[in-house]
C-alpha cells in the first residue's frame, strides 16, 4: 500500500471494511437505542411509585424537575443542573437525595449517579416504597 494515499484524489474505499462499518454504526444505534428505552422505562416506574404521572418521563427537562419533586429538592435547581461542572455535583447530590427517598442509602444514591442504567431498573421495578416524608 502506498503511504501516500491520504494525500490522494480518489478516497480509499473497501466494500468489507464499508459493510463493518455500517454494521457497527447499526448495532452502536440499537444497543445505544435499548439503554435510552430502559432508562426511560425505569423512570417511567419510578414516577409511578412516587405518585406523580409516568408520562413525564417522556419530557426533556420536565422529566428532571419530577425527579426534584420527588427527592425533595426545589425545582429552581434545574437551572444549576445546566450549569457545567456545577451540574455534576447536583446529580450527585440530587441521585443520594432520590436513593433516601426510597429507603435506600448513600451507595445507592452513588450507584444511581454513576451507574443509572443498573440502578435506575433496580430503583423502578424493585421492591424499593417512596416514602415522602423520609429525610434527604
Amino acid at each position: 500500500m502506498n503511504p501516500w494515499f491520504m494525500f490522494q484524489d480518489q478516497p480509499v474505499t473497501d466494500p468489507a471494511s464499508s459493510a463493518a462499518a455500517a454494521g457497527f454504526g447499526l448495532g452502536f444505534t440499537l444497543v445505544s437505542l435499548a439503554i435510552a428505552l430502559l432508562i426511560v422505562a425505569s423512570m417511567w416506574k419510578i414516577f409511578v411509585k412516587a405518585g406523580k404521572p409516568g408520562w413525564a418521563a417522556l419530557i426533556p427537562i420536565y422529566n428532571f424537575i419530577v425527579l426534584l419533586e420527588i427527592a425533595g429538592k426545589p425545582a429552581w435547581w434545574i437551572i444549576l443542573l445546566i450549569v457545567p461542572v456545577v451540574n455534576f455535583v447536583i446529580l450527585i447530590v440530587l441521585s443520594i437525595a432520590l436513593a433516601k427517598k426510597f429507603g435506600k442509602g448513600v451507595g445507592y444514591g452513588l450507584g444511581l449517579a454513576f451507574l443509572g442504567v443498573i440502578f435506575y431498573p433496580m430503583l423502578g421495578f424493585g421492591d424499593a416504597q417512596y416514602d415522602p416524608n423520609a429525610a434527604t
